[in-house]
């Protein structure tokens, strides 16, 4: 059973979206919080699988909200999602680099919700290419000077090929492509590249392909 906790200040998109996802035999919403603070509280407390966090609340905010869920070790297996009215929120960018394992706007249809909790819990990417290119381009316009690539020396050839693949926003399939390998393959040596450089999913290691130097502005495709 998949655990979700919901965290916005308005009541009656709480209310919709615990009728969406109860009604799934495995799915539960097990809490709902009005503001980042309680959201907090309930986090600890419930210690749910997912978080469909909203960007804008009172007393804390979404954003300072999942910065403090993702950054407690013992609250490192629960997945944030954040909520905006807006697919380009200002705030989105920021979020990702702040752990949230992306974004969902508000108005989505309701079987992508339900695809959407599930695929996060699994690991899965939960970012459209086409969303995570945007992401990618935003960082590419905002970041500096690459840090040190002390990160890339864990990684194999293979993985690091991988990792720049996924930086530039391909999916498991077009990396499957480009790559003459299988689906499964690819997502497999993801995976992996994930664990060894300790990201929580797929949204953050296109932070750190960036951050590492190992794909720079420019080299979107």
């Amino acid at each position: 059973m998949i655990r979700v906790l919901l965290a916005d200040d308005q009541s009656l998109v709480r209310a919709g979206f615990r009728a969406l996802l109860d009604a799934q035999p495995d799915i539960e919403v097990t809490g709902e919080a009005a503001d980042g603070e309680e959201a907090l509280h309930k986090v600890r407390e419930l210690r749910p699988d997912v978080v469909l966090m909203d960007i804008r609340m009172p007393r804390l905010d979404g954003l300072a909200a999942t910065r403090r869920v993702t950054g407690e070790p013992e609250l490192a297996d629960v997945k944030v999602v954040m909520l905006t009215t807006f697919e380009l929120d200002e705030y989105v960018f920021e979020a990702i680099r702040s752990g949230a394992s992306g974004f969902l706007v508000k108005d989505t249809e309701p079987d992508e919700l339900v695809r959407a909790v599930r695929a996060v819990v699994a690991g899965d990417a939960l970012l459209s290419p086409g969303v995570t290119r945007r992401l990618i381009a935003e960082f590419a316009a905002r970041s500096k000077e690459p840090a040190a690539a002390d990160v890339l020396v864990r990684l194999t050839e293979r993985e690091r090929e991988v990792m720049a693949l996924v930086g530039i926003g391909l999916s498991n399939e077009e990396i499957a492509r480009r790559l003459v390998v299988s689906p499964l393959t690819a997502k497999t040596h993801v995976s992996r590249t994930m664990v060894k450089l300790g990201a929580r999913d797929r949204a953050q290691l296109v932070v750190l392909a960036y951050e590492s130097g190992l794909v720079r502005p420019g080299w979107l495709g």
